[in-house]
């Protein structure tokens, strides 16, 4: 595996790692305000945290004489990523007012397979490997977030759509983050998602600021942590990362939040949930094989070859003389 290639799966799997400790953080955040109050101060806090780091680069790179990205395309950039990540955010917590937590977490991590086949209609290719992973990934989640028959409720549907924005949101940071700088585009896309979510907070919840000083502690880790920090390393790790990769070892955070409530809260794995992290593990270990490695240990058939266009090292059948 390549030097840059190697980082970004470690700066991703760090921001997993930051998301799944924070469903914990979230999970008591609860108790002290609403789902649109809690939304909005998390992410404007994290963008507070990014804004003298913005401030002091671009004094840096101005006083070095370095040339930065153009503001009409970082504003942009920050702007679709915001609204994207602040709806999905919005619709995820929406949804599960109405549908078990094991449901969504289930339907969220369909942008596992959404990426790659929206992938397809933007001209991207993703080979066997890649779909094999997903599908290992798919079956894992499934084994660890569902403990009852699927049916599509209200609330799945909800849940549906944030996983198909959150899709959206991974292509859209595929696309954006060569050409802007990863500090300022979390900046703004938290900014952006932080004010839908006040809006909203304010509309629709009576935010006070007792709750605020009562929740101070869960908020901090969520906006510092989970906002300000995780999303930066996400934009920054998918700079040289394939979208639907990045969206496989980020799906990681699900299998980190049982851990972390294993742990933390005392909520212990039965046998199924370990397996559905093990298949986990294993597909992201699968994707981040070499191509001639893994393709030197499986043979691909024509239709499948067909099916998943990519590029194969196809090994001959050997036949006994």
């Amino acid at each position: 595996m390549k030097k840059g290639a190697l980082r970004s799966s470690f700066l991703l799997f760090l921001a997993a790692f930051i998301w799944g400790v924070a469903f914990v953080a979230q999970s008591v955040g609860m108790d002290y305000m609403g789902p649109f109050t809690f939304n909005g101060i998390r992410f404007l806090m994290g963008s507070a945290v990014l804004f003298p780091l913005v401030y002091f680069r671009r004094k840096k790179d101005k006083e070095k004489g370095k040339k930065r990205a153009g503001l009409k395309i970082t504003l942009t950039g920050g702007i679709c990523c915001g609204l994207a990540l602040g709806t999905a955010a919005l619709l995820q917590q929406f949804g599960i007012m109405y549908t078990t937590v094991g449901k969504a977490g289930f339907i969220t991590t369909l942008y596992i397979i959404i990426v790659p086949v929206m992938g397809i209609f933007l001209g991207k290719k993703a080979g066997g490997k890649v779909w094999i992973g997903a599908a290992l990934a798919a079956f894992g989640m499934y084994l660890l977030c569902m403990s009852e028959k699927l049916s599509l409720s209200k609330g799945d549907t909800y849940v549906f759509i944030c996983a198909i924005i959150f899709a959206v949101h991974i292509l859209v940071i595929d696309y954006f983050s060569p050409k802007a700088d990863g500090v300022e585009l979390s900046c703004i896309q938290f900014l952006v998602a932080g004010l839908i979510s006040s809006i909203l907070a304010f509309c629709f919840e009576e935010p006070t600021f007792e709750s605020f000083i009562a929740g101070i502690i869960p908020l901090a880790y969520a906006g510092i942590m989970s906002s300000g920090v995780a999303y930066t390393l996400q934009i920054i790790g998918q700079k040289d990362m394939d979208p639907t990769v990045a969206s496989l070892i980020l799906s990681l955070e699900s299998v980190v939040s049982m851990l972390a409530g294993w742990i933390i809260l005392g909520q212990a794995l039965n046998g199924r949930e370990l397996a559905g992290c093990g298949l986990v593990f294993v597909a992201v270990i699968l994707v981040q094989l070499p191509d001639k490695k893994f393709e030197k240990r499986i043979w691909f058939p024509w239709w499948f070859r067909q099916t998943f266009p990519g590029q194969y090292t196809i090994r001959k059948k050997s036949r006994r003389k």
